[in-house]
């Protein structure tokens, strides 16, 4: 008996999740992205708008960081559609490596934007004179994306956690990081009308900080798991723990793991008794493999028996 006729008889599948639980991730994942473009687009119009207006340089810096979320909604929707394709010849464990190719772009544009608005308002800060006074509507206009903004990073985070996506839980991250980066212009702003200009752009300095440190942290652990990166010690020790407690498993070795998208796809040596017959043996793999399937985060399990002398 092969094992694909092995899985079959005994009604093992390959993947832990349902077809309707992926269509549930699948929508709610674009469900939350199109509200997030929507809210994105008009918030990052109306600060550049208001923020040429009123000679806000860190209204500006705020209205781009709101456009670099524009751009990376587009790309977690892309990201999204691909990734919950069925597995392939070519892909068979499935496309969900599409996300952590995504949190990699992710991270990589907000290094960017940070580096240029750095950069400008580092240039600003050198040359004082060349800042303009603000006018007060920059202050309202502010205070108001502070507020929207906050309660988008909410919403998305909740909807994240609950589907337990680590692509949805970086683009709320990403919506944190434009509180903080409002948060800071809207101080600037008001220390600014009161007669210091410069604060402004030192402003838009300290956001330019922050978003080329979210943007490392984002490629940082993007990469890592593109190169195969293994679970935490938590985890494998939660593993572990399971495989033995399994009637004949005598003791593991070479336990693997790697990221696929937010999933995990596991190796393991299993040692049992050498007196055991192959079918046997193979029943314990199989029992073993189905105890791991159940856990939410991993994907697929390839289990090796090693018999050993008791």
């Amino acid at each position: 008996m092969t094992q694909t006729q092995y899985n079959k008889k005994h009604n093992v599948k390959t993947i832990f999740f349902s077809d309707k639980d992926k269509k549930i991730k699948f929508k709610a994942t674009k469900k939350i992205t199109m509200i997030s473009i929507f809210i994105n687009f008009f918030l990052s119009l109306w600060q550049i708008i208001i923020g040429f207006l009123s000679q806000s340089q860190g209204l500006i810096a705020d209205g781009l960081h709101s456009s670099s979320d524009l751009l990376t909604d587009f790309i977690v929707l892309v990201a999204n559609k691909h990734s919950h394709k069925q597995p392939d010849a070519k892909h068979p464990y499935g496309h969900f490596r599409y996300e952590n190719g995504a949190s990699l772009v992710l991270g990589v544009i907000l290094l960017l934007v940070g580096i240029n608005m750095m950069w400008k308002a580092f240039k600003k800060i050198l040359n004082p004179s060349e800042i303009s006074d603000i006018h007060i509507a920059a202050l309202i206009v502010s205070i108001l994306s502070l507020i929207i903004k906050e309660s988008l990073f909410r919403h998305i985070s909740n909807v994240a956690y609950k589907i337990n996506s680590n692509m949805l839980i970086s683009n709320a991250w990403h919506a944190r990081s434009d509180v903080a980066s409002s948060l800071i212009v809207t101080i600037g702003i008001i220390i600014s009308l009161y007669g210091f200009k410069v604060f402004d752009s030192i402003a838009a300095l300290i956001v330019g900080i922050l978003i080329i440190n979210m943007g490392y942290k984002f490629t940082y652990k993007s990469f890592n798991d593109l190169m195969d990166a293994g679970a935490d010690e938590k985890t494998l020790a939660i593993i572990s723990k399971q495989l033995l407690e399994i009637d004949g498993v005598l003791n593991i070795h070479d336990l693997k793991t790697r990221k696929s998208g937010d999933y995990l796809l596991v190796d393991v040596h299993l040692e049992v008794d050498g007196l055991l017959t192959v079918e046997e043996g193979h029943q314990i793999a199989f029992f073993a493999r189905k105890k791991l399937l159940t856990n939410s985060n991993i994907l697929n399990v390839m289990i090796h028996v090693d018999p050993v002398k008791i």
